[in-house]
Order: structure tokens, then C-alpha cells, then sequence
């Protein structure tokens, strides 16, 4: 594995965001079905230094005149099974200011190695994708080695252990968690957890699975009025930065889309590039059969294809 920064992307929640990969692509606890980068190959629990810390570090300063937003632990897997991900953290602090995110399923916060690791990052987003066993199974498809019950038990451990921003993610779809009884039960978990604010989110890429539905936005709003703790749905990205004159690199343009499918928009936001560039360089990947588009509602994503 090679190139283990992507971006900046475009993010709803954290502007431009430089994301750092820090496992082999779709090695994960979770096999999600509405994963926008298809089947997990690698169930996991295993930690270990997936990647050369060194490595990592030397990529990012390289990075850095990109001007981003977040610096984001998150990328094709989960980046808590990234063992010592707290060396990361203070390796990236040396090196600049710009506040650092992990985008983490939450599988592994009842491993009290995780929760001590993850205690430098400037802000935390697990996800909470059900309110029990049965819609954790059919939703997340988790490793053998995580259950509903320690999961959430690690939420709530490690809020009380942590003292950076801490956001939770409720992924919602529709016909697997929108009934009200499946919702009772995610707000009493959220209730028990208590993060900062809840964010809602539902299907916006191709997923893995052609029945992961996504939620209309209307619904999504009645839903988080229904949260005790401040709710909101994810709202679409705009970016204030200028656009930037230039070619933009193809290699730059497969490395964001191996990550995360994304729109011609998504692309000209993330890279800070003329439309035009962008354009004419997705289109010689697609020639090439390095890409392919897919529609999603009405919005055409591109995603790497190898």
C-alpha cells in the first residue's frame, strides 16, 4: 500500500478535509451494507501498524500547503485497528496546527488501548447505525468479535473518558431503521451515550447493497427533531476557497476516488480546481477504464475502478 493521503475531499461536516488511510483498502470490523467502496475483503479486530508511521508522516508534510480544514483519520477501512494511533496523532502535531478527526464505526471503543490512543484527536465521530442486536446485524454486518451491547458500552465509556468535540453519526435507511420502534431505540442508545450533537446521514453515494435506500431529506429533518440531544441533518458541502489555476493530476484525481466515490462538484471542491481541468481529466480516466460513473437519484458519481 501505497499513498496513504487523499484529498483534500469535500466534506459535509469538516470543509476540506486531508484524509489519512491508515489500513489496506476495505479492511474493516463491519461489512456495512450501504459502504459507498463496496464489500469488506478484510473482517477484522486485528491492531497493528498496518502502515509505516514514518511513511505517513513524510506524505502529510508534503500535504500541508493544501490548506485543509481537518486532518482526518478515516480513508477505505477502519482506522482504529491502526496500532499506535496516538504516535500518529503526536506525529502530526509536530508538524502543524490544523486540528485532527477520526472518523471511527465505534467497533473497537470498548478496547480501553483505543480509547486512551484517541484521546489527543481535537474531535471524534463514531457512528451508531441501530438501537440493537438484530438491526446491528442486518445493517452493519459486524466481525464475529463485536456485539451490540460492548459497542455501546464503549460509547459511553469513552465519553466519559474523552474531553475533545464528540459528534455521533446515525446513518439511517429507510425500511431497515426508520420505523418508529427502530428509532426508540437508536434515541435511547443516543440518550445513554451522550455525544455533543447528533448528526443524520443516509445513503448520498452508491452503496454496496442495492436495498440500502436512502432516507428523504424531509424525513431526515422530522427525525432529528425527535433527538433530545441537538440533532442535524448533514447538510451538502459548499467551499469558500478560490479555485486554483492549473492541471490537475490524474494520480490526484484516482487517489480521491479510490477513497470515495464523488460527483464532478465533489472533485473541483475537494482539489480546489477549475471545473474545466477537472472535467477533461475524469474524462481520459474514464477512456482509460479507470474510472466509472454511477447514478445515484440525479447526481452522477465516479469511482476508481481497480
Amino acid at each position: 500500500m501505497s499513498g496513504y493521503l487523499f484529498g483534500p475531499v469535500p466534506s459535509r461536516r469538516l470543509g476540506r478535509s486531508l484524509g489519512v488511510d491508515l489500513v489496506p483498502f476495505k479492511t474493516c470490523s463491519f461489512d456495512c451494507i450501504y459502504c459507498q467502496l463496496g464489500q469488506t475483503t478484510c473482517k477484522t479486530v486485528e491492531r497493528k501498524e498496518w502502515v509505516p508511521i514514518d511513511s505517513v508522516l513524510q506524505e502529510l508534510e508534503q500535504k500541508l500547503d493544501s490548506r485543509p480544514d481537518y486532518i482526518t483519520l478515516s480513508g477505505s477501512g477502519e482506522p482504529t485497528l491502526f496500532k499506535p494511533i496516538d504516535k500518529l496523532i503526536d506525529g502530526i502535531r509536530a508538524l502543524t496546527d490544523v486540528p485532527i478527526a477520526v472518523l471511527t464505526n465505534g467497533s473497537l471503543l470498548g478496547d480501553e488501548d483505543v480509547r486512551a490512543e484517541l484521546c489527543g484527536a481535537d474531535l471524534v465521530i463514531p457512528s451508531l447505525d441501530a438501537g440493537n442486536e438484530a438491526a446491528f446485524q442486518s445493517v452493519n454486518r459486524p466481525h464475529e468479535g463485536v456485539s451490540f451491547s460492548d459497542m455501546l458500552a464503549g460509547l459511553r465509556t469513552f465519553r466519559r473518558h474523552y474531553f475533545g468535540a464528540y459528534w455521533l453519526e446515525v446513518f439511517l435507511l429507510q425500511g431497515y431503521t426508520t420505523s418508529e420502534a427502530e428509532l426508540a431505540d437508536i434515541r435511547r442508545c443516543v440518550d445513554l451515550i451522550q455525544p455533543d450533537r447528533v448528526q443524520l446521514n443516509t445513503v448520498t453515494r452508491p452503496p454496496t447493497e442495492s436495498d440500502a435506500v436512502a432516507v428523504p431529506f424531509s424525513r431526515l429533518e422530522e427525525i432529528a427533531a425527535t433527538f433530545t440531544t441537538p440533532a442535524e441533518v448533514i447538510a451538502e458541502f459548499h467551499s469558500d476557497h478560490a479555485l486554483e489555476a492549473g492541471k490537475v493530476s490524474r494520480e490526484e484525481v484516482l487517489e480521491l476516488l479510490r477513497r470515495r466515490p464523488c460527483s464532478i462538484d465533489d472533485i473541483v471542491a475537494g482539489l480546489g480546481r477549475h471545473r474545466n481541468e477537472v472535467l477533461k481529466s475524469v474524462e481520459h480516466l474514464a477512456v482509460e477504464r479507470l474510472v466509472e460513473g454511477a447514478q445515484v437519484g440525479d447526481k452522477l458519481y465516479y469511482r476508481a475502478t481497480q
